[in-house]
């Protein structure tokens, strides 16, 4: 089905072989529809079940779907035939960051941008509760307009991978780029080792060279622990300074994600929140499709889409739907619904029920609000995403999830605030793909 000129599921033209790996392929492809270039990256599952694997493509596969971002690799759609999965991606043609530190050091303002860019992506993937664990120049892809694309999230994990004492256990990541307390294996804070990961590869954009080296990895190790590194004479003071603060071995007090975006020279031209313009559903970005959102402007929802693999993914019944979710975590954390309602209905009942509940709530773009309650519970205040997806111009899914606090909380939310309250609006809570189509659109939820 993948070699060569052939068309995988009807959708997509295959061509050359661009990487390989043990497990899986990618190839350059062509959506045959809009003519739009991808990547298809093939996982063999057979292969993949023999070492044990399969959890952390589902992993992948949940992460990349939390994360739409300029400066993160989009997935558009996951497919799959008996022997093979299949992530349809965004192709980056620019290739590595790694390619362009390997000719030399870069130019400062370079060197800024593309950091400025990483803080970016990795700011909204910790913001949706994921953590990357394996930031490096290799992971980080560049755009025909040298626009920086993290990809890779194979060993990402997410909020809830952390046990109970709030911390994520799993040792993994690139001996060079790994922060001191994951070498240690005490438990660390996700977002506290990604940075680290960034502070060595700004090191690396501005140097030419590692800030910890050692033939003997252990001594390696043991510089890391230390903190124990020299900048090059060419490093502005500035720099030297957030370096010191970012590869500060103690986890505690190493700056944070915030305070770092406000240090002046982070700063310097730097134009935060790049937006996916609103309208366009997931996976559909393109560097076209960014735009500034104006401060003190409020953005109308718009609904993203989901595709016929999307929705029978959500079926109980289907093979793949283990891909997507683990569904002991989603009945916990996560509801869908259907309506026939338009978006704007919808969120005029969302913001009722956020005063009734003595919420506070914000419209964000794509169809997305977000809902936080004014009460300290046992694991902070409950905190509430609502996410718009078009199936149809007639009928629109919604996902509502909890993104903070206590579990307990939230169900009772659910059961006492939520489906009362939007029982107007709600043609059909989560079930089967059947009971998500209606028979006029039943062609578009049926896989080829």
């Amino acid at each position: 089905m993948e070699k060569k000129g052939n068309i995988l599921m009807q959708k997509y033209e295959v061509g050359k072989l661009i990487g390989q790996g043990s497990f899986a392929k990618v190839h350059h492809a062509r959506d045959v529809k809009t003519g739009r270039s991808v990547a298809i990256k093939i996982i063999d599952k057979e292969k993949i079940e023999k070492v044990g694997l399969m959890d952390q493509i589902k992993r992948e596969i949940s992460v990349m779907r939390l994360v739409q971002h300029p400066n993160v690799v989009q997935l558009y759609e996951v497919m799959a035939s008996k022997s093979k999965i299949y992530f349809a991606m965004e192709y980056v043609r620019g290739g590595e960051l790694f390619n362009k530190v390997a000719k030399g050091r870069l130019k400062e303002d370079a060197a800024r941008r593309y950091f400025q860019q990483l803080i970016a992506a990795v700011d909204y993937c910790h913001s949706r509760g994921v953590y990357h664990r394996d930031l490096k120049p290799e992971n980080l892809l560049l755009d025909e307009s040298g626009n920086l694309k993290v990809s890779d999230f194979g060993l990402s994990a997410i909020v809830e991978s952390k046990r109970h004492d709030g911390l994520l256990h799993t040792t993994c990541g690139t001996p060079a780029y790994v922060a001191p307390e994951v070498i240690n294996n005490r438990g660390y804070d996700g977002e506290k080792a990604d940075i680290w990961s960034c502070g060595v590869i700004l090191y690396v954009l501005l140097a030419g060279f590692l800030p910890f080296q050692d033939p003997n990895l252990m001594e390696m190790y043991r510089k890391i622990c230390r903190g124990d590194f020299k900048c090059p004479q060419w490093f502005p003071p500035e720099v030297r300074k957030l370096l010191s603060r970012i590869l500060d071995p103690n986890s505690s007090s190493r700056i944070t994600v915030a305070k770092l975006m406000a240090n002046p020279w982070f700063k310097k031209g730097f134009r935060p929140s790049n937006l996916i313009k609103s309208g366009q559903g997931q996976g559909s970005t393109s560097s076209s499709d960014i735009v500034q959102e104006e401060e003190g402007v409020e953005q109308e929802p718009a609904p993203a889409k989901l595709n016929a693999f999307d929705l029978i993914s959500l079926s109980s019944g289907f093979d793949l739907s283990g891909l997507f979710e683990d569904d002991h975590q989603n009945s916990k954390r996560e509801a869908w619904f259907t309506t026939q309602k338009s978006p704007d209905a919808v969120v005029s009942k969302l913001e009722e029920l956020a005063t009734t509940q003595s919420f506070r709530i914000k419209k964000k773009d794509g169809g997305r609000v977000k809902m936080q309650g004014s009460k300290e519970g046992r694991k902070g205040q409950l905190a509430i995403d609502a996410e718009i997806f078009e199936v149809a111009p007639s009928l629109h899914m919604v996902e509502v999830k909890k993104t903070a606090g206590d579990t307990m909380e939230y169900l009772k939310f659910c059961d006492q605030g939520l489906r009362p309250t939007l029982k107007d609006v709600v043609w059909h809570w989560q079930g089967s793909a059947e009971d998500l189509c209606p028979q006029a659109i039943q062609e578009e939820c049926v896989p080829n």
